[in-house]
């Protein structure tokens, strides 16, 4: 197969950009948001603990693992803009974004050796196989108006989440079959350890083999990056000088502007819902036995990730037939629902009824407001800084999102309370997307 010539608005490049969603999804899906989670309530239950001794303290499991997420985004709040600098001036970003797809697949890998003993190598892994997810997801977002035409971003967009949703489904279903039925793949109990145990740990390397794979082909095709002409002087810093650059360009983009505070509101409550949803149903939900734990949560995050392929096609028709900014608007107004009918979760039922919902928005809100926001920025060829400084408020907020979410279900002593909390941030930014497009009155006389 020959290489594609890097031609905006190609459909091989095109189509090699949104095929990383399939090859990256897993992890979010796999990891993050199904086995994962499930493994390590499985951790504390079978040692008959709710808290362990960790940084130089005892923290229940729930706001321990929310934390150690609050740091991973701090951490990549700091080194996105470090990288984008680099890149910009180097013209080298798909090499960065290689570098943090292979540390996130092989952090994915080294999840197999995570254990209450090894707590700290546990959760070194679940750090870094974040970093890796988001890093490199933010450089190939970065590619999205370099690759399309604004005419082309809407559905590219969406055809991306879509075929994530599509092979992270697949690679979950086989998943699922390795951790239901262990003995048919020949994995059997061991002293000290459950077949059921060891088959999620296999999950976590087939997700590492998954998404270093079929990467390859994105990799194959994308361009390098844009080289910036003129002196290269301070490189290092030179991301943080951007983002400067940016905010002090916003003074000139009031849609762009008052987009990004509305985006940083609600992305907020949309990643903590993302990271923490199955960890609220490992352990508010009154699932009965283990076995019926692990079904009942696995097929949740089925009908989400199912569900989330048609809620994505229908928000770009909507963005089409509506615009963008009122079906935010209105996805939004769906969360506020969902969010207040989850602090009444109290059966099975019920939460396969609000993951049905959550799949529904989760899709259109993420595709819908990566397109949007690439809309709205001005003719560049510094795309990179522009959706660096889009990245770094996502992940500020998910920093302020999840250790909020933690610090609450902490104090509180229950999960359900945060999710109260995160209803109204969908409730403001709802209310913030609303002036999006208001333009200032001219004076009278």
């Amino acid at each position: 197969m020959g290489r594609t010539i890097a031609i905006k608005g190609n459909r091989k490049l095109l189509n090699a950009w949104a095929f990383y969603d399939w090859a990256n999804s897993v992890y979010s899906l796999v990891i993050a948001s199904a086995i994962f989670p499930i493994f390590y309530g499985a951790l504390f239950r079978v040692a008959e603990v709710e808290k362990v001794s960790v940084f130089g303290g005892e923290i229940a499991r729930a706001p321990l693992i929310s934390y150690v997420t609050s740091a991973a985004f701090l951490f990549i709040a700091i080194i996105t803009p470090l990288l984008s600098g680099i890149a910009d001036y180097l013209g080298n970003k798909k090499v960065f974004m290689k570098f943090f797809c292979y540390l996130g697949g092989l952090s994915c890998i080294g999840l197999y050796w995570f254990s209450l003993e090894n707590i700290y190598l546990g959760l070194s892994c679940y750090f870094f196989g974040l970093v890796g997810f988001w890093v490199s997801f933010a450089i190939n977002n970065s590619y999205l108006p370099d690759i399309a035409f604004p005419e082309q971003q809407d559905r590219i967009s969406a055809k991306g989440f879509s075929m994530g949703y599509i092979g992270s489904v697949i690679l979950l279903l086989f998943n699922l079959a390795m951790v239901m039925k262990p003995d048919l793949f020949g994995i059997e109990d061991s002293v000290g350890e459950a077949a059921e145990l060891k088959a999620m740990k296999y999950s976590f390397v087939s997700v590492g083999i998954w998404w270093i794979g079929f990467a390859q082909y994105t990799f194959f095709h994308l361009p390098e990056g844009y080289k910036k002409e003129g002196k290269r002087t301070n490189v290092i810093l030179n991301g943080f000088r951007e983002l400067k650059s940016v905010w002090h360009q916003l003074g000139n983009e009031t849609k762009l502007k008052r987009y990004l505070g509305a985006f940083f509101v609600y992305s907020m409550a949309v990643q903590t819902v993302m990271l923490i949803a199955t960890y609220f149903g490992e352990e508010e939900i009154n699932w009965g036995s283990d076995g019926e734990r692990t079904t009942g949560l696995i097929t949740s995050i089925l009908v989400i990730q199912i569900v989330a392929v048609l809620g994505a096609t229908l928000t770009a028709r909507a963005s089409k037939a509506f615009g963008n900014i009122p079906t935010l608007i209105v996805i939004n107004l769906l969360w506020v629902s969902i969010c207040i009918y989850a602090y009444f979760l109290i059966t099975p039922m019920d939460f396969y009824i609000a993951a049905g919902c959550v799949g529904l928005v989760m899709g259109g809100i993420q595709a819908l407001s990566r397109s949007t926001y690439s809309k709205f920025i001005p003719e560049t060829t510094d795309t990179t800084s522009f959706f660096s400084f889009y990245d770094v408020a996502e992940k500020i907020g998910i920093v302020i999102g999840t250790f909020l979410y933690g610090f609450i279900a902490q104090s509180t002593g229950s999960m359900r309370n945060s999710t109260i909390f995160l209803g109204l941030f969908f409730l403001i930014g709802m209310f913030l997307l609303t002036r999006v497009n208001k333009t200032k009155k001219a004076p009278i006389g």
